[in-house]
């Protein structure tokens, strides 16, 4: 099936100017490609037949805005996605961050918020979650509102559970949720160390110091420059020796700050060295 071509890139590029300029979000650095295949989807599912009716609907029409950076920003995730990540976070790293008195925890990029109650499970599991805080931010409100629930659809929980098994979980992970007919809400106990806050990778700032930051299938649609520009703000926000995890498809190796890394056990976990190291 082809995808539809209704916005050009020569007016995908007088879009984004007009964004910037208007509402001072920059989608710029972002990748091209799948840009442009979600500003021709957001045309489909609005039924804008031209680039005119929907530069239109965005600039003159501020209350359309908040869907639309729901639909440009979306991305898919699940709960303890690539189990085997989640293992090495459960067995070996969490055990270090567990000799600090106080661990801070942001996950970058968190859509509507699997990820952070997998985190927080694991935090659980391990005796640590009440002596952490995991800050969870995205450019997106309308996820964050989302996360912030705790309610997810009903009909993924079976692979979440065998997920939650494959990571090193040893319970049923309905035990931390309640079923409501297609939806599961999971206990609030959870989400008691969050901190879920509108936060945007291009433009804000560092906001405190981390022992594990995890960005996952965030930088994939980011172009180089603005890539380097991240790890440079992850980089502020890391202690040393701190703990920075990627997506599967993405890597430190080749930026401007890999000096600074070191791989641990070909996971996508780099820890940051210290200063004499």
């Amino acid at each position: 099936m082809m995808e539809p071509d209704i916005v050009k890139d020569a007016e995908m590029e007088i879009l984004l100017k007009d964004i910037f300029s208007i509402y001072d979000y920059d989608f710029t650095q972002y990748s091209k490609a799948s840009l442009k295949r979600r500003l021709n989807r957001i045309c489909i599912i609005d039924k804008f037949t031209s680039f005119a009716e929907l530069r239109y609907r965005l600039v003159n029409d501020a209350s359309y805005l908040p869907h639309f950076i729901e639909e440009i920003t979306v991305n898919v995730t699940e709960m303890f996605r690539d189990p085997h990540f989640y293992k090495a976070l459960r067995k070996d790293i969490l055990p270090v961050l567990g000799t600090h008195p106080f661990i801070r925890i942001w996950i970058a990029g968190c859509a509507t918020g699997e990820e952070a109650y997998s985190l927080a499970i694991l935090l659980k599991e391990t005796g640590l979650y009440e002596r952490s805080l995991i800050y969870a931010t995205d450019i997106n409100p309308g996820a964050l509102e989302k996360a912030s629930r705790g309610i997810f659809p009903a009909g993924p929980m079976k692979q979440y559970a065998e997920n939650y098994i494959l990571s090193g979980g040893t319970k049923d992970l309905s035990s931390y949720y309640v079923s409501q007919y297609d939806r599961v809400r999971f206990h609030s106990a959870l989400n008691e160390k969050m901190i879920f806050s509108t936060h945007n990778l291009v433009s804000d700032a560092s906001f405190n110091e981390f022992q594990l930051i995890l960005c996952r299938n965030v930088l994939i649609y980011f172009d180089k420059d603005l890539q380097n520009s991240v790890f440079k703000l992850f980089d502020d926000s890391l202690q040393p020796l701190g703990y920075l995890a990627l997506g599967a498809k993405e890597t430190i190796r080749f930026s401007n700050l890999d000096y600074k890394y070191r791989q641990w056990n070909n996971e996508k976990i780099w820890k940051k060295i210290g200063p004499e190291s």
